[in-house]
């Protein structure tokens, strides 16, 4: 990463700067996208851009970004205390039928066992 992204990224206090950065050179920040997710999981004080950057990791290429779209999921988990974005990414990671597949992708799946246990304490 250069010196004056990283001099702009150092004003992001929210993760918004770092979210619009990676969506408009998708495909030209392979070599820095490490750095770019440590940014927004630093910054993001409710979630809300792990969240939206998960999403659209997982949107672009969830294979190719799997290990940036984790460490985004596991932050949400814990930055969304509010649970106000959990639910947007539960269906974008895992479908919008991820409800009535719980039980089967709490056991494959340790993100999503966490997700789902914020979003339905009471449980399955």
């Amino acid at each position: 990463m250069d010196d004056q992204l990283k001099k702009r990224l150092e004003n992001d206090s929210t993760g918004l700067l770092t979210y619009e950065y990676i969506a408009n050179n998708i495909g030209e920040i392979d070599d820095v996208i490490d750095e770019l997710v440590d940014n927004i999981v630093n910054v993001d004080k409710n979630g809300q851009f792990a969240v939206s950057t998960a999403r659209y990791l997982n949107a672009i290429d969830k294979a190719k970004y799997w290990p940036q779209i984790d460490r985004l999921i596991k932050a949400a988990i814990t930055l969304d205390r509010e649970r106000a974005y959990l639910p947007d990414l539960a269906a974008s990671i895992w479908g919008n039928d991820y409800k009535q597949r719980a039980s089967q992708l709490a056991i494959e799946d340790d993100n999503f066992r966490r997700v789902y246990k914020r979003l339905y304490p009471s449980g399955m």
